[in-house]
């Protein structure tokens, strides 16, 4: 089983900053993906971010040049950085992680969101 827990999130006026992390622990051989998510109220969840084993990125258009993700392979740990904050980021951010377990069996996992809000 794979556990994804993150941190990171709280409140922070527009123009500010946060940092959201994602460690990934459990029965994992190889993570071939993790990603960032959100879901803002009254909205489907979209993909903010993505990074796969070979550090391709992938980032949705409005985060482009604000936010960064990135990776400790060692930690299984993702990150994601994020700069002038704006109200329309306002979302739960959910981590993800597809991957291998060490019974050679693939999964898909997920966190349980952290809350961003951002202030104007």
């Amino acid at each position: 089983q794979v556990q994804l827990v993150e941190s990171g999130g709280g409140l922070v006026q527009a123009g500010g900053s946060l940092r959201l992390s994602c460690a990934a622990s459990g029965s994992i051989e190889r993570i071939n993906a993790m990603g960032w998510y959100r879901q803002a109220p009254g909205k489907q969840r979209e993909l903010v971010a993505a990074l796969t084993s070979g550090d391709s990125t992938k980032h949705v258009d409005s985060a482009k040049g604000r936010f960064t993700i990135s990776r400790d392979n060692a930690k299984n740990t993702v990150y994601l950085q994020m700069n002038n904050l704006e109200p329309g980021d306002t979302a739960v951010y959910y981590c993800s992680a597809m991957g291998i377990t060490t019974r050679l069996k693939s999964f898909e996992a997920w966190g349980h969101g952290t809350q961003v809000t951002v202030s104007s």
